[in-house]
């Protein structure tokens, strides 16, 4: 297994926004856990993404009005502690280096249609199903795919799990490429382990196509070119 730890790559802009978004997960997680077993599976259900409800499928059951803001709230719910760290961990990694180069408010803009996207891939072959989807990841794959644009040749400091631990440093571009073939190839096999492996790449190529056309057409802004340097943009 290799878990990505940390990045080389500089900012300029203080990352607000990503700080700002590890804040209120935490806070909604941690508000989740003082709930009893029954009460945080509530909370989970009532704020959590579930395409059968969403789109009318169960039970042909009248959903209220606020319901159709879950694609939104659930990306500020995690049902676990490995959950909460792995992602939130993700999004400071990449999180501040995508902020730099949009600034806060697209950047946010941005996280948040990243989630949509992800959000929407999973519902096309899951539109009746009764699970809630509940998670950032969706939304912070885009930031990766982003990342994978801006800093392809940046260094990735990781740890390896493998019969030992090791730290090895290696380029985003083959942490990341990793990342993608096993989101991949768990949706191929059909895992059955809950993971949303296919929000996952949702959110990836959304974030990989959309920082290709936005590169193309404003640039990369300060810093050389080719995955090094500070990036940003002044729109």
């Amino acid at each position: 297994m290799l878990f990505p730890i940390r990045d080389d790559q500089p900012t300029f802009r203080k990352p607000y926004v990503t700080v700002g978004l590890i804040v209120v997960n935490t806070l909604v997680f941690l508000y989740s856990q003082t709930l009893p077993l029954r009460g945080f599976q509530s909370f989970l259900a009532t704020y959590g993404f579930t395409p059968g409800i969403y789109f009318g499928g169960i039970h042909e059951m009248v959903i209220p009005g606020w319901y159709y803001l879950t694609p939104f709230t659930s990306m500020f719910m995690h049902g676990g502690w490995m959950h909460l760290i792995g992602n939130m961990l993700f999004l400071w990694i990449y999180g501040n280096n995508i902020e730099d180069y949009f600034g806060p408010v697209k950047f946010l803009i941005f996280y948040l249609v990243a989630g949509l996207a992800a959000v929407g891939l999973y519902t096309l072959p899951n539109i009746d199903s009764a699970i809630p989807l509940v998670g950032a990841s969706g939304a912070i794959s885009g930031v990766m795919g982003a990342y994978l644009v801006l800093h392809p040749r940046a260094e990735i400091t990781c740890l390896l799990f493998f019969f030992f631990i090791q730290f090895i440093v290696l380029p985003a571009k083959v942490v990341l490429g990793i990342w993608l073939v096993y989101q991949l190839l768990m949706t191929l096999i059909g895992d059955q382990s809950g993971v949303a492996y296919l929000a996952h790449i949702g959110g990836f190529v959304f974030g990989w196509l959309l920082l290709r056309l936005v590169v193309k057409i404003k640039g990369t802004g300060s810093g050389p070119r080719g995955g090094q340097g500070v990036y940003r943009v002044k729109w």
